[in-house]
């Protein structure tokens, strides 16, 4: 207890050995009378008691030690701490831990704590005032790395996903038959596939099929996002990489899902700030992690992005990425059973004609299928109906097809623009009239006191006029009719 700054005297026993005293005592009985061998067992056993006494006061002692060093440990450990990251042990008492500040530091070691859970890149607890290693964190406080219990992985079936047979039967193969049936590649003489790559156009179903795999397979399911490796300290990224395998081997079988990888898998280049370089970095440390782990492990890796012509040619050889699964958009059959998968659950009426959907010749996403199917029904549900009709569909399919097709009838709406016109030519009759009833008064009264045809009166009976229809159409004739009168009536 040294390092927490408390001593603790020990005493030396004060009396022999009662083994040792026993037997002697034994070897002087054999040789004397009974009174004398009473005399002596009296006196030994006064001494006992005397012995029981002194043991019962110093292990009270002893207790009371314990009970101040656990309170000093208790004080030591208790927030706020630094957090850190133990690099490498130097002996039983002192090691090498590294800040959030990127500083490396020789600290020591709290002696009660279990040195066999101090393993490299384990994060540490730190004293606030002598940086010593006072805790070990557990795994589940880096909250950036989450591995999904068998309760938590997503309810998401293979039935759930319409369509893509040729993918699905792909990604069994690639990740769930080598973590179910592991001694049947090693019968035949082969190494499983180690990592799997989905790419294709957003919305076609590499997430969701990805969830169907963590929903039927056994194994811990680890899901990360390419960004979450880029964070604000050099070097947080590359550990966070080496993190994620460990986690993986500490619980394999495992499966770790990498989603988006173009953020930090793109064609390295000669970098010149130090954000691309240390976004280099992740990857080489990524490309080293897919290398390291030993091809007897059950941890699969699949990676999932939209821009597989910008990946890094290093990441993409076989030995890392040894299977890579295209997902186009899906065909008419595909786009069939994508409707059927969506519309399986949902109240159609008897009119609901699906294949008038399928046949169209519009490109969909699976995504766009499904937002299709979801909108039909919020029309149901916004019309007080428990039964989608054909024209929920038909509307769904201008709301999620033909947006860009719209027209605004505050805008462009040809009614709204034939009443406007038809209002227009009644508000330039009436102009007209007040007009020329004005200028005819000037003319009679041109050359008396008061001049009643100012501009400005002309342009506030107009006013009066066109504000009637409360119309937003006719604000720039306002504007326009107050120029003309300005300079017609200077004259």
């Amino acid at each position: 207890m040294d390092e927490i700054g408390i001593e603790i005297q020990k005493e030396e026993p004060t009396f022999g050995s009662v083994v040792t005293e026993k037997t002697s005592l034994l070897q002087q009985l054999q040789e004397e009378d009974l009174y004398v061998k009473y005399k002596k067992l009296a006196r030994h056993l006064e001494m006992l008691e005397i012995q029981e006494s002194y043991i019962k006061d110093e292990q009270a002692n002893l207790k009371r030690e314990l009970i101040r060093a656990q309170e000093e440990v208790k004080r030591i450990q208790s927030v706020p701490l630094v957090i850190g990251q133990f690099l490498e042990p130097i002996d039983k008492n002192t090691g090498i831990v590294g800040s959030t500040t990127g500083s490396n530091y020789v600290v020591r070691i709290l002696s009660t704590l279990d040195h066999e859970l101090l393993k490299p890149s384990s994060s540490v607890a730190l004293h606030r005032h002598s940086n010593a290693l006072v805790d070990i964190l557990p795994p589940e406080a880096d909250s950036s790395i989450s591995m999904l219990g068998a309760e938590e992985k997503p309810d998401v079936a293979y039935q759930d996903v319409g369509g893509m047979d040729a993918q699905k039967q792909e990604i069994r193969e690639a990740v769930e038959l080598p973590l179910t049936h592991f001694d049947l590649y090693k019968k035949i003489g082969i190494d499983p596939p180690r990592g799997v790559l989905l790419y294709g156009p957003p919305g076609t179903g590499k997430t969701m099929l990805v969830k169907a795999v963590a929903h039927h397979t056994t194994a811990s399911f680890i899901r990360v996002v390419g960004s979450e490796f880029v964070q604000k300290y050099l070097g947080e990224g590359p550990r966070m990489v080496r993190d994620v395998f460990r986690l993986a081997r500490e619980n394999q079988p495992a499966i770790i899902f990498i989603d988006e990888i173009d953020a930090i898998a793109t064609k390295r280049f000669d970098a010149q700030t130090g954000a691309d370089r240390e976004v280099q970095r992740i990857l080489l440390e990524l490309l080293n992690q897919m290398d390291g782990f030993d091809q007897g492990s059950n941890v699969k890796v699949i990676m999932a992005t939209n821009r597989a012509d910008t990946l890094d040619p290093a990441l993409l050889r076989p030995g890392r990425l040894d299977r890579k699964i295209e997902f186009p958009l899906p065909s008419r059959r595909e786009r069939r059973l994508i409707f059927q998968t969506c519309t399986g659950k949902m109240n159609l009426g008897p009119d609901v004609d699906l294949e008038d959907y399928v046949s169209r010749p519009d490109r969909l996403s699976s995504a766009e299928i499904a937002s299709i199917c979801q909108a039909a029904g919020l029309q149901a549900v916004r019309k007080n109906r428990y039964v989608i009709l054909p024209g929920d569909f038909e509307e769904a399919w201008k709301q999620t097809v033909r947006r860009g097709d719209e027209t605004h009838e505050f805008c462009t709406c040809s009614t709204y623009c034939s009443t406007s016109l038809v209002l227009a030519q009644c508000c330039l009759a009436q102009i007209g009239e007040n007009i020329s009833d004005l200028l005819c008064e000037r003319a009679a009264h041109q050359r008396g006191p008061k001049l009643l045809t100012s501009a400005s009166q002309v342009y506030h009976r107009i006013c009066t006029i066109l504000l009637q229809y409360h119309n937003p159409i006719f604000l720039p004739l306002l504007r326009t009719t107050n120029g003309l009168l300005s300079r017609s009536l200077s004259l």
